[in-house]
């Protein structure tokens, strides 16, 4: 039997709840689905509300280069990471009257029912490491920046960017069949629109180029550890090679140039000429055009 199954039986015989997997829609990403209502903390529900603190979330779009940041910061003695946990496509469902009611006498919609868990597993997963941060890097969240925030009023973001036109390259070249290349273009970009939504709502984010960190690894997670507020480990550039076991295909990059365990060299920037005007405004604000 499987764990979904048995924690729904125990659930529904004690609670009347179930957590149920909302199906996946193709033609959407993740986050577009209706949100759940839930409330907004304070900063005194935290006490008791929430078991996590300071969680750190990579804002970024697909085929950015979020796996390697993810990996750069798990080998530091302080962070956990890892891989992805879609948290919004986790839904708790009260499947009566009863469990409705009695969750929302206590003040509970589903949405606050879907923090509670988000917060229970990530805080299991931190406690389990023995460090003391957790980092998440879902490029769904790039979606999902207001209900993260609200849901962890604490929360640091660390905003990853890569030129434009590269990341749709990267999306088109991973399936190329699947994808031709005005179509990545077309989803990356709102991809991109999300995240440069999301780093203009939050001024106290920390933004990091996918070029940079390739280029001159040890300069950016020094500036990366001083936003985090820990010291810089050397660890961080040599990650330790990695097994597909500990990288799991679909939630994550997993190919071989993750699996070296060191920081290998960005691609090519594009040339002017080879940017779609669909891409541009994009590059501009983020600094690859003038």
């Amino acid at each position: 039997m499987s764990l979904m199954r048995n924690l729904n039986r125990a659930l529904a015989a004690t609670t009347g709840l179930q957590v149920r997997r909302t199906p996946r829609t193709p033609s959407a990403p993740a986050a577009e689905r209706p949100e759940a209502a839930y409330r907004c903390l304070s900063a005194e529900d935290l006490a008791t509300d929430r078991l996590l603190r300071q969680p750190v979330f990579i804002i970024s779009s697909i085929r950015s280069g979020s796996t390697l940041l993810r990996m750069m910061l798990g080998a530091h003695p302080r962070l956990h990471t890892l891989h992805e946990l879609h948290l919004g496509r986790i839904d708790v469902l009260c499947d009566n009257w009863h469990s409705e009611r009695a969750m929302s006498t206590l003040g509970l919609a589903r949405g606050d029912l879907e923090h509670l868990l988000w917060d229970r597993v990530m805080h299991r997963e931190l406690v389990r490491s023995g460090k003391d941060f957790i980092v998440e890097k879902t490029p769904a969240n790039a979606y999902m920046y207001r209900r993260l925030k609200d849901c962890w009023p604490d929360a640091r973001f660390v905003f990853l960017l890569r030129h434009p036109e590269s990341v749709a390259r990267s999306w088109h070249e991973s399936d190329p069949d699947k994808r031709p290349y005005d179509k990545a273009v077309t989803d990356v970009l709102r991809y991109m629109t999300a995240v440069e939504e999301a780093r203009t709502a939050d001024p106290d984010g920390f933004t990091v180029r996918y070029e940079d960190i390739t280029a001159d690894p040890e300069r950016e997670m020094r500036r990366l550890c001083a936003f985090l507020g820990v010291d810089y480990a050397p660890s961080m550039l040599t990650y330790g090679r990695k097994s597909s076991r500990e990288l799991v295909r679909g939630l994550g990059d997993w190919r071989d140039n993750i699996r070296t365990g060191t920081v290998q060299p960005g691609r090519a920037l594009p040339e002017e000429d080879e940017i779609p005007e669909a891409l541009r405004p994009m590059c501009a604000a983020w600094g690859y055009t003038s």
